[in-house]
Order: C-alpha cells, then sequence, then structure tokens
C-alpha cells in the first residue's frame, strides 16, 4: 500500500503503463543476460577449452580469468537492467499515483477552483486525482485534460471507471500552443511530461531547453492571477525555477529529490501574481527599460 490507499494492482488494473515498449525493452535484454551468466556458470569449464583451443597463445589461467569475468559482466548486466525494469514499472504506476496525491495537496484550496488544466495528461492518474478532489470538495469545477497524442477514448474510460467521468474533459493539442485564452484556469499541473516537449531537437540541446521554455510559460499564460500551478518532472526543474522568477511568479517552491525512471525528480510549485501586481510588475519593467535605453 502506498500514501494513497492503493495498491499497485488496483492503479494497473485502472491506468495500464505509457511505458510499456521501455519496460519490455529491459526485461528481454535482462533475461537475455541471466541466461548467458548462467550459460558460464554452467558450462564454465568447456567454454575454458574452447578459449584455449581458440587461443593456444593465451599463458595459462588466462581463459578461465576471460570466461569468469564474461560471465560475471553478464550477471551483473542482468542485474541492472532488472533493476531499472522494475523502477520504470514503479515509477509509471505507484509512485505516479503517490506523486498524483502530492500535487493534489499541493494546493491549499479545491473549494473555489472552477477549471483546472492538466497538461500532458496521458491516461488520466493526476488528472483523475484532480477530478477526484472536486467531486469530494462538491465542486461544480471541471478539469481538463491536455495531450499531443489521441488518448481520449481512454482517459475517458479511466475517468468513468474511477467514477468522476462528469469532472472530465479531454482535448488534443500541443503544450507549446495551448489552446486556451489568458488567464483562464484557477489550476494548472503538469506530471512528468514538460521534459518531452521539444525532445525532437534531442534533450540536452539549447533548440529543446527553448521549447520547454515555451511550454512552461504557456502554463503562466493560461493560468488565472492568483491561480495555483504545480509541476512534477524530471531532471530539468532548476530551469523552471529560473524561468519562473524570471516571470515573476511568487510562493516558488521546490519539494525533495524523488527518484523516478533512474533520475532525479522534483515538484515545483508557484502562484500567480494577482492582477494589480502584475499591472505593477509591468510598469516597473517600462521603467527600466526606458533608463537602460536612456542610460
Amino acid at each position: 500500500m502506498g500514501k494513497s490507499g492503493r495498491d499497485w494492482t488496483q492503479i494497473y488494473a485502472i491506468y495500464g503503463m505509457d511505458e510499456w515498449q521501455t519496460l519490455m525493452f529491459l526485461l528481454i535484454h535482462a533475461f537475455f543476460f541471466s541466461f548467458l551468466s548462467v550459460f558460464f556458470l554452467l558450462y564454465f569449464n568447456p567454454i575454458c577449452s574452447i578459449f584455449d583451443s581458440f587461443f593456444p597463445a593465451l599463458p595459462a589461467g588466462a581463459p578461465r580469468f576471460i570466461a569468469g569475468f564474461t560471465g560475471s559482466v553478464t550477471a551483473i548486466l542482468a542485474v541492472c537492467l532488472l533493476f531499472a525494469a522494475c523502477n520504470i514499472f514503479y515509477s509509471s504506476v505507484s509512485l505516479h499515483w503517490d506523486m498524483a496525491q502530492r500535487i493534489v495537496n499541493a494546493v491549499s484550496d479545491w473549494s473555489t477552483v472552477k477549471t483546472a488544466l492538466d497538461v500532458g495528461c496521458g491516461r488520466g492518474i493526476l488528472l483523475n486525482a484532480v477530478a477526484q478532489q472536486l467531486k469530494k470538495e462538491g465542486s461544480s469545477g471541471r478539469v481538463v485534460g491536455l495531450d499531443r497524442r489521441k488518448t481520449t477514448v481512454s482517459t475517458l474510460r479511466t475517468a468513468g471507471m474511477e467514477g468522476v467521468q462528469e469532472y472530465v474533459t479531454c482535448k488534443e493539442g500541443d503544450a507549446r500552443h495551448l489552446p486556451f485564452g489568458d488567464n483562464y484556469f484557477d489550476v494548472v499541473v503538469s506530471a512528468v511530461f514538460l521534459h518531452t516537449v521539444g525532445k525532437e531537437f534531442g534533450h540536452k540541446t539549447a533548440a529543446a531547453a527553448a521549447e520547454r521554455m515555451k511550454g512552461l510559460s504557456e502554463v503562466v499564460r493560461v493560468l488565472k492571477p492568483g491561480g495555483v500551478g504545480v509541476v512534477w518532472d524530471l531532471v530539468h526543474v532548476p530551469e523552471y525555477v529560473q524561468r519562473l522568477k524570471e516571470l515573476r511568479m511568487e510562493d516558488i517552491g521546490v519539494s525533495e529529490r524523488v527518484t523516478a525512471f533512474m533520475v532525479s525528480s522534483h515538484i515545483v510549485s508557484f502562484r500567480k501574481p494577482n492582477q494589480q501586481q502584475l499591472l505593477s510588475f509591468s510598469g516597473e519593467f517600462r521603467v527600466d527599460w526606458r533608463c537602460h535605453g536612456l542610460c
């Protein structure tokens, strides 16, 4: 059981997982290297004899060393691959669910929330967690799930299984160009999605970083003044914090490190300043720019 009160079998039965291709790749290779290491263990002496016959010039003891070293390496690879597969599965199912609950809890007051957005909703773990919170509050609000893939049918199916379909709407779109007006949502959330924005440029390139910042800026744009944004993502959270500071967001907070999908992850939360503060910041910017131009 996790913090959510659900075990992984219940979560998997509803949501499945999006990373099954990666999981199968890791498991197949883990089993291959496991078989290879067992093969080296069971047939160690014949393998040493084969090395001896093919490489007669090797010094005494070298064939045994080579065979033992190769068998050890294959065993270590099998363990590492199996660990990676387990972490991918855990991150996609149990951890994703638990982090969704933490994201929901990062919003202090849901009673006044009428519109919420989940950017990169996938099969709906976070989307439905938000919808369940709205239902718990007796709210008439709705949460929109946006994804660039055509996942509407599967996402709405999971919402129905959770009993929150009346609170959920799904829409296909690009996080870099959200199909919503300015200052539209009370709450915007996202889980392990923003790091994939711009991946066609390569994860570590300046172009990819610029695309991720576009996505984050869009989150800020559609958020109402006084609204709350909460993002759980991998690796790039320091970039997000820097960008949020540049955009003059308030109450920026970063959670402790959590290992997800074999890398570090954090939750970053923030509040968009109210309209009066935004106008004040805008005025300060114009004054500073004019001063800079005159100086």
